[in-house]
């Protein structure tokens, strides 16, 4: 650490982390059991990303998701019984049951919605960046996007925008290596997103994304940066997914080694902070697996809590449809 972090803060993220990793392991696993209909593109191995951001936002701040969304909603404070209702399509969801995975979202969380379009949250995050400075607020906004939406047209029209005006946004780049079984070198002629923040007139930064704490430290310099009216940044978080592009098992496909997979897995978020944790006699072995098994509990809570809740209304269908 660079710098005096409190304890509850560390011990913050280590909870978000968990709360992330145990929802996702459970959500995978029921939907290949055939119990949550659709498609999940989990965010196991990414979780430092989304603690280490989420940490420095209040309700009042905006977020714009991904397709692989469920932990950035979860470290934002999203509850587990209405996150699972979602994933079952039941009315109990955030999206009463309508939005599903991919478009789960909750407005009082400031939270503005997972998306299924590749890239398609930069420009959202943006409008609300700019509503914050039209109201002069001190509010801020964090997209979420991967190596890939990087290089869609959208990501960089919503930059450019973001660097012209100055807005209070901070872009934050999820490089896990790949944009679904596509490796980054096969897609993009740089290593670091991060450079392309130049040709904006913004900051670029380039993070180890599965250390937390590192995380932690430059989401904070970006988001007091936007908070104090100096503008966008673009924080490149270095991560990689544990499991494949859909599911726990996946699809088959032979797009990377076991040997490459095995690597990132002894560089795991969860372990790695824990043992930073013990060395500072800051969370115990015993601390670390009491919240694991806090956590637990509360994912079986929401799970029958989702299952017990009712399917929307067929008279419903057309409610909430505004196009």
């Amino acid at each position: 650490m660079t710098r005096a972090i409190a304890d509850d803060i560390l011990l913050d993220l280590h909870r978000r982390m968990v709360r992330i990793r145990l929802f996702e392991e459970t959500a995978g696993r029921l939907m290949e059991d055939g119990k949550i209909p659709g498609a999940l593109h989990l965010y196991v191995g990414q979780e430092a990303v989304a603690a280490g951001v989420m940490v420095h936002l209040s309700n009042d701040d905006w977020i714009t998701s991904t397709h692989r969304g469920h932990g950035h909603l979860i470290a934002k404070g999203g509850a587990f019984d209405r996150m699972f209702a979602e994933l079952y399509g039941k009315a109990t969801g955030y999206c009463k049951g309508k939005g599903g995975s991919m478009h789960i979202c909750n407005m009082e969380l400031g939270m503005l919605g997972a998306n299924g379009i590749v890239g398609g949250g930069p420009p959202i995050a943006v409008g609300a960046a700019f509503s914050n400075r039209f109201r002069k607020t001190d509010r801020v906004a964090c997209t979420f996007f991967g190596d890939g939406a990087s290089n869609e047209g959208a990501f960089h029209e919503a930059a450019n925008m973001a660097g012209l005006y100055k807005l209070p946004v901070v872009f934050v780049c999820e490089n896990n290596g790949y944009g679904e079984f596509t490796a980054q070198s096969n897609h993009q002629a740089i290593v670091d997103v991060a450079d392309r923040a130049a040709g904006y007139g913004m900051p670029g930064v380039v993070v180890d994304g599965m250390d937390a704490i590192a995380v932690y430290e430059a989401a904070g310099e970006a988001i007091e940066r936007a908070r104090r009216g100096e503008g966008p940044t673009l924080l490149e978080c270095k991560t990689y997914r544990f499991f494949d592009h859909v599911g726990v098992r996946g699809m088959g496909l032979a797009y990377r080694s076991d040997d490459e997979v095995a690597y990132w897995r002894t560089r795991d978020p969860i372990p790695r902070l824990e043992q930073q944790l013990a060395e500072q006699d800051i969370l115990s072995t015993e601390a670390a697996m009491a919240v694991h098994a806090e956590v637990t509990r509360e994912v079986e809570a929401g799970v029958r809590f989702a299952e017990e809740s009712p399917l929307p209304d067929p008279s419903a269908l057309l409610e909430d449809v505004y196009a």
